[in-house]
């Protein structure tokens, strides 16, 4: 597949702002400003806007408690995704429900998920619905190692291959469940073997090549509309925070956090390509940088200037007739 200099640089862009949105995240829980808790996913960005960037608008995604990154690669507001994280009434949910409930249907952004696994059965509802109102959209679900032992996930997997639905399943390996490494959980190495049990194509990617992704996702999304049924992309990556933020980590060495960030950065690696390849030089590259910390900064003063929802507003939007 060959993408012209403009996709490539818009490519890039994307993961600089999952990465500068990020970081910016994490600095704003450390010092207290932002409520609850928050999982970041730095060192996935490849994952998240490789997959996303062969979407349409009208494409469903349901994702995860680290979703931020799959949120933004798909077009979601940062001025209301930083007002959610801030806990204010201009966010997405009205500042009621924070960083792991995020949705946008205008975008096809169907949610964030705080129950491991609990995308895989919205995402099956919004593939059948795509097939019973017989449109040539997608869905996409982002899943960890870790939700791949739970129920949720043969279900729908079952379901979704039995009537040919039109959703990708795309299991972000980052190596850890939590503070569990995958090598003890799984019961095999490359979780993508594990379509074969449903009849559906299978595929292992450098998830920190943000083109290689793109390619599987290009394949399985053109598989998808052209009524072909599901696929399963095992994106190999490595989350460079802890599972949450203030999560000690006793789990692993620095060491190995280190390897990772110095030699498969997906950010780092992406740059490289775009510098040899003479689309990118030094000056653009901090352009863009620039650029991305004005909108976010931007994003930051507007969730700073909104005011936190009422407590007489707290009941609202929880029922459909009150």
């Amino acid at each position: 597949m060959s993408d012209d200099a403009k996709t490539l640089l818009e490519l890039y862009r994307r993961m600089v702002t999952v990465r500068q949105f990020e970081t910016m995240a994490g600095e704003y829980f450390a010092a207290g400003e932002i409520p609850g808790f928050i999982h970041l996913s730095i060192g996935q960005e490849g994952s998240s806007v490789g997959i996303c960037s062969v979407l349409r608008p009208d494409d469903y995604v349901a994702t995860t408690h680290r979703g931020h990154g799959h949120l933004i690669a798909k077009g979601a507001d940062l001025k209301r995704m930083v007002a959610e994280l801030f806990g204010r009434e201009t966010g997405y949910c009205k500042g009621k429900g924070g960083s792991m409930h995020i949705a946008d249907f205008s975008l096809g952004i169907l949610g964030a998920n705080g129950v491991v696994a609990g995308g895989l059965p919205i995402i099956t509802g919004a593939g059948l619905s795509i097939k019973l109102r017989k449109t040539d959209q997608v869905a996409v679900v982002f899943f960890g190692d870790g939700a791949s032992n739970r129920g949720p996930v043969h279900e729908a997997m079952n379901m979704c291959s039995i009537w040919d639905l039109p959703v990708i399943f795309v299991v972000e390996n980052n190596q850890y469940a939590s503070t569990t490494p995958q090598s003890y959980s799984c019961s095999v190495g490359d979780i993508c073997t594990r379509a074969a049990g449903y009849g559906m194509p299978g595929t292992a990617v450098d998830g920190n090549d943000v083109l290689a992704v793109r390619a599987a996702a290009t394949e399985a999304v053109a598989r998808a509309r052209a009524g072909e049924g599901p696929s399963l992309i095992e994106n190999k990556t490595y989350r460079i925070r802890g599972h949450f933020e203030g999560d000690p980590q006793r789990y692993r060495e620095a060491a190995e956090v280190e390897a990772w960030q110095d030699e498969k950065d997906p950010l780092n690696r992406f740059h490289q390509v775009l510098t040899k390849k003479r689309i990118l030089t030094k000056k653009k590259s901090q352009q863009i940088w620039d650029e991305v910390k004005a909108r976010l900064d931007e994003a930051v003063n507007f969730a700073k200037e909104s005011p936190f929802p009422k407590p007489e507003d707290a009941l609202a939007d929880l029922f459909a007739n009150p």
